[in-house]
């Protein structure tokens, strides 16, 4: 018998996320640069130019509205803005399509984030009640994901990659709490009719986007409307790129728009003309989501451009005898690096344990309970977001500022050097973790999979696949063969995994099935589409009308992606159980990684029965 053939399979939030952490690990380097250069700058001869240059002012004046700040405002106050709006998107596409969408998967980071947020800033008040600093302890909540990120690219293979995922999913989830906590406790009074205005601004974003597809200009016109309302009404401005980039359109590339996009192509094949390569740029453009496509281009330019502009700005920290000697004894120094490195490091570790003790989620795969203490040091690195609270925090105060400040880069250097120094300690995960972390997740369940066989079975076989995808299709078989040799004794489930770089036509393929089984068709549907030799949108009705279904309701859902969340479940289980391509069987919760063929997986099964006997 010739060998099934597979499918790799790359999951696209994954090669999202792999571009994110590239982009944010090499800006390490150029933000490390920038500080280097404002602090040596503003500790040289030249240091009376350093304070000139940031603060002159620059005035738009355009029939008499008015804005008027120092060059360190603008870049605070206005490129700042675009770095948050790169948040936002991130938030957006996470929530939507990555880390955060699967909520169990999240949930031990983000509560490992909230212990983060909460425990920093009570070591940072206890140290400062009632003091001149008392209103600093917003600066130690927030992580700065490309220095954690820049250190961990310096530990290699010695670090788990799922702690990458773990602070990654932990510093969004805390940059969301940074926001919050700016606009409620650091922006100034509120301008009522300002704030309405804003508020029709997002509003019209809103209902806009339900119209149609917005496009840059749009989205453009409207972020910079906002921007102005959001300053004038006494909310930090940045709060408006925040806003915005939750609110921009974020989805899968749908069907519809790649076969348009292809068929513009192919008429620009045979008449390449101007107006062509116009259409054919739009709506190829079209078919890939606002969200993915701003990130793609502003990213690169917040990591290596407005984020080092930014530390340039307010690194530029005076290092003389006198302000370090008054730093040692401040409380806000002290308590900005108890807040950082100790509060940090107690609030995650306490919390994350803590969450997986009570069985909220898994911590990511390849990540042990050893690996937390570093992680969690890590993440002590507070630098952007929390400089630009300093800034926030004592606006009106320059001595205790710069006390602040140096309590931040202090910080950031001990978190460094403490967790690059614990998680090089903790090694990588063993294989014994490795193989715990490959398990089936989440396990199988009546009540949301579908399951063929007897419920109480004592042998469950559950295939990864894809209706589209030639190895499933054998595998398929392959399966029917075991269910008629072990009979009652197993119960076989199927998770859709289906492959749209190499077949298009596979995710609507399992929305069908999913559509079929929401009016109780599950398995008809599963064994027409087995046994189809064309998945076309028309060949799916007909399988429906074969099978008895209500065809108009079966065409509904297919029309408007009904099941899509359905099947994205499944494709987020797949991540989770570390399936690299289809087929990919499980035999109980363990995987299977022998040959697809009917004698080994009988022998497997046989081995699974005899280590778990039926009582």
């Amino acid at each position: 018998m010739s060998a099934v053939p597979s499918t790799p399979w790359t999951d696209r939030s994954e090669r999202s996320l792999r571009v994110f952490l590239a982009t944010e690990t090499g800006s390490a380097g150029v933000l490390l640069a920038a500080t280097l250069v404002a602090l040596i700058w503003a500790n040289s001869p030249l240091s009376g130019a350093y304070e000139d240059l940031w603060s002159a002012h620059l005035t738009i004046d355009l029939a008499g509205a008015r804005i008027d700040e120092d060059l360190r405002h603008w870049v605070n106050d206005g490129l700042m803005a675009l770095f948050f709006y790169v948040i936002g998107l991130e938030i957006r596409r996470e929530w939507a399509m990555g880390e955060l969408r699967d909520r169990r998967t999240a949930a031990v980071p983000a509560i490992a984030a909230l212990g983060g947020m909460i425990v920093p800033a009570l070591v940072y008040t206890a140290v400062n009640a009632g003091g001149a600093g008392a209103g600093g302890w917003g600066i130690v909540m927030a992580t700065d994901v490309a220095f954690v990120l820049g250190v961990l690219a310096l530990l290699g293979s010695r670090c788990p990659p799922g702690v990458r995922v773990f602070l990654l999913t932990l510093a969004i989830v805390d940059d969301v709490g940074a926001i919050l906590v700016i606009a409620v406790f650091y922006s100034s009074g509120a301008e009522p009719a300002w704030l309405a205005v804003a508020g029709g601004i997002l509003v019209a974003i809103v209902l806009g986007r339900r119209i149609g597809d917005w496009r840059g200009p749009a989205y453009l016109f409207a972020g910079v409307a906002l921007w102005i309302a959001v300053l004038e009404s006494g909310l930090h401005p940045t709060i408006a790129g925040v806003a915005l980039g939750l609110l921009t359109a974020v989805h899968p590339p749908r069907r519809a728009d790649l076969d348009r996009a292809a068929a513009i192509s192919r008429v620009f094949r045979r008449a390449p003309t101007a107006h062509g390569v116009r259409a054919a740029t739009l709506q190829v453009r079209r078919a890939v989501s606002a969200n993915e496509r701003f990130e793609e281009v502003l990213h690169p330019w917040t990591s290596y451009a407005i984020v080092p502009l930014f530390a340039l700005a307010n690194a530029g920290v005076v290092l003389d005898g006198g302000v370090v000697g008054d730093a040692l004894s401040s409380p806000i120094t002290l308590g900005v690096v108890a807040g950082l490195v100790a509060g940090k490091a107690l609030g995650i570790g306490l919390f994350a344990r803590a969450a997986v003790a009570l069985r909220v989620g898994p911590l990511p795969a390849g990540v042990a309970p050893r690996h937390l203490a570093g992680a969690a040091a890590l993440a002590g690195i507070g630098f952007t977001v929390s400089l630009f609270v300093a800034e926030l925090a004592f606006e009106d105060e320059a001595a205790l500022r710069q006390e602040a400040k140096l309590g931040v880069l202090a910080a950031s250097v001990i978190a460094a050097a403490a967790g690059y120094a614990l998680l090089r300690r903790s090694g990588p995960a063993t294989d014994a973790e490795e193989h715990a972390a490959g398990r089936l997740e989440p396990p199988v369940d009546p009540r949301t999979d579908h399951v063929r066989g007897p419920a109480q079975a004592p042998l469950t076989l559950t295939l990864y696949g894809g209706f589209a995808c030639p190895g499933t299709r054998r595998a398929a078989a392959i399966v029917d063969e075991l269910r008629a040799r072990f009979g009652d004794r197993l119960r076989f489930v199927f998770r859709d995994l289906p492959i749209e770089d190499a077949h298009p036509e596979g995710p609507l393929a399992a929305e069908a099935a999913e559509a079929a089984g929401a009016q109780g068709r599950y398995w008809e549907m599963y064994d027409a589409l087995m046994a189809a030799p064309e998945l076309a949108p028309s060949d799916l009705v007909a399988a429906a009308e074969r099978i008895g279904l209500d065809v108009e309701r079966f065409a509904d859902d297919l029309r408007h992606h009904v099941q899509a969340d359905a099947v994205a479940a499944d494709v987020d289980s797949a991540r989770r159980s570390g399936v690299e391509a289809t087929p990919a069987f499980f035999i109980g919760d363990a995987p299977y990684d022998g040959p697809v063929e009917a004698a080994a997986l009988a022998s497997a099964l046989e081995a699974a029965e005899a280590r778990n006997p039926r009582r």
